[in-house]
């Protein structure tokens, strides 16, 4: 019957764990058998030499040697046999110079010639072997006799019957196979339990799965256009795919560190590190607005996902430019409908020339408000930016006024950037001047160049903002609105007396536009103005162009400049 070699992760385990146990429990038990041979070989030898020793310093046996007759009833013998029997040994030899036993077990041989060689010992050397002799196999020690004036006059052969040493070592096998088997047993048990927590853990995956399992989990990951950090349970990355490196700027050997060591302090390691909580939380990242999701997991780690937001906010953010035009569209178009009004009664009175008066004064105000932007700011975008919030902030009762100070050439490097950082300052001071209900309330933009360094100064005659709150309002998801209610869409920041901290949906815009700053090498605050008002500075190093040409326009070839 063929033996199948099992397919699940744990049962593999357990069948390698318990064929290496086993393994190593036989080469251990043989390797220690082997050594405890020979260490009860030595036992025994040197067992035998230390009887023999005894004997050859017994002065009577020498004496007797000398002055007597090799006879079974001699006293050689009967001092031999009383050591032999007191020591258990299994015999003792005495010979003289020429190999002749004096004593021996068996009474017969005594006056014979000994069976093996004992020139060794007669001599003057110990000799210490496993033998065979007439009484068989024996552990046996030779050491020379002799007399007083120490001259040697024979020797002594002392043997150890092997029988004996067979029977110690037979006798350790039991033992040690127990402890043997125990710790297979112990070795067992460990392996199963092993096996059913593995078996938990991977879900009774097989080994052919792990492969393919890693291979898609990888192209997942990677492929995949969201962030992905997960974290251990001492909050050490362990990895990051690629969409996150890039929306975070984490290099790809930050694995293993914490999240401390490779993000700078701020929201955004607050929020992947678990200290915010919500779901769906903003925050901002090198300019970009991120969504941020956190999951533990069952180990006491977690995982956090990342969306990329900031096309959306951008889009937002246009899209709420876009209903404040259409709303000061519907309320232009009211007025036109006044002053068409006013026209036609003109005309019915006939009075032409006032008729004619009334048309020229609307035109040139229209014209001179447009041309007087368009010639201090020569950048498209930024121009129409601030002719369309213009038309916004006079809708709700406020002036946008240019500075006198403001000349921007048209070389700007990206003017989305400014054109994202101008909206958002010029929203934060149309909701902070309408809410303040100001006596003459307007928006003061500037924007001029120094070199290649632009700097955007927004100014307002709102309430103000305290010096307490002046570094706390760039901070991500502080907002000074009030939480807006359920089904009304979020709006941009703004500096009024009341803050808090908004967990979604708010405090992204100034933290943008800091964001913004920083990413260039320049810096965003905010300052008291002269009469009451905040005043918010942008400085933009390198964000424009060493010459005069706008680069963002396009030749007849359709290249750009």
């Amino acid at each position: 019957m063929r033996i199948r070699w099992p397919r699940r992760v744990s049962g593999q385990v357990l069948a390698a764990q318990l064929s290496i146990t086993a393994g190593v429990m036989v080469l251990a038990t043989a390797l220690f058998l082997a050594p405890l041979s020979s260490e009860i070989d030595n036992q025994a030898m040197h067992q035998a030499l230390a009887i023999a020793q005894t004997t050859a310093a017994d002065p009577d046996i020498a004496r007797d040697l000398a002055a007597t007759k090799p006879t079974p009833s001699g006293p050689v013998q009967r001092a031999a046999e009383r050591i032999r029997r007191s020591t258990g040994a299994l015999y003792i030899v005495v010979m003289d110079s020429h190999g002749v036993r004096w004593s021996h077990t068996t009474t017969a041989r005594i006056g014979e010639h000994v069976s093996t060689d004992p020139r060794e010992a007669l001599s003057g050397r110990e000799v210490l072997q496993i033998d065979v002799g007439t009484l068989g196999r024996s552990a046996r020690a030779k050491v020379p006799l002799r007399a007083r004036d120490g001259r040697i006059i024979g020797a002594v052969s002392v043997g150890i019957g092997y029988g004996s040493v067979r029977d110690q070592l037979l006798a350790a096998v039991p033992r040690l196979l127990l402890y043997a088997g125990a710790a297979l047993a112990v070795g067992v048990l460990a392996a199963i339990a092993v096996s059913r927590r593995l078996r938990r853990r991977t879900h009774g995956v097989a080994f052919a799965d792990i492969s393919a399992l890693l291979d898609e989990r990888e192209a997942m990951l990677h492929g995949i256009r969201e962030g992905v950090v997960a974290f251990d349970r001492q909050g050490r990355i362990r990895l990051v795919n690629d969409e996150a490196g890039r929306l975070l700027g984490i290099h790809p050997d930050a694995t293993g560190r914490t999240l401390e060591e490779s993000l700078p302090p701020g929201r955004t390691t607050d929020v992947l590190a678990g200290r915010v909580d919500g779901a769906d939380l903003l925050t901002v990242s090198g300019g970009r607005v991120l969504v941020a999701n956190r999951m533990p997991t069952k180990d006491g780690g977690a995982v956090t996902t990342l969306r990329d937001r900031t096309e959306l906010e951008l889009l937002g953010r246009e899209l709420d430019s876009t209903r404040g035009l259409l709303d000061a569209l519907r309320a232009q178009d009211h007025e036109h409908a006044n002053r068409l009004h006013t026209l036609l009664g003109l005309l019915e009175l006939g009075l032409h020339e006032r008729a004619a008066q009334f048309v020229a004064e609307l035109t040139n105000a229209r014209r001179a408000s447009a041309e007087q932007i368009s010639e201090r700011v020569h950048d498209p975008m930024l121009s129409a930016l601030l002719v369309g919030k213009s038309a916004i902030v006079a809708e709700r009762g406020v002036a946008l006024r240019i500075s006198p100070a403001t000349l921007l050439p048209g070389r700007v490097v990206d003017p989305r950037d400014l054109v994202t950082v101008l909206g958002n300052l010029i929203d934060n001071a149309l909701d902070a001047v309408a809410a303040h209900r100001s006596p003459t309330p307007f928006i003061e933009v500037e924007l001029r160049a120094e070199g290649t360094t632009a700097v955007l100064r927004v100014s307002d005659t709102g309430p103000g903002v305290p010096p307490g709150m002046r570094e706390q309002i760039f901070t991500e998801g502080w907002s000074t609105k009030r939480p807006a209610p359920p089904g009304s869409p979020d709006g941009p920041d703004a500096h009024e007396g009341c803050a808090t901290v908004s967990p979604r949906g708010r405090g992204i815009g100034l933290a943008l536009v800091r964001r913004l700053a920083e990413r260039y090498g320049g810096m965003a605050r905010v300052t008291a103005r002269a009469g009451g008002g905040a005043v918010f500075t942008v400085v933009l190093p390198e964000a424009l162009t060493g010459d005069d040409t706008p680069i963002h326009e396009f030749t007849a070839a359709g290249e750009s400049r």
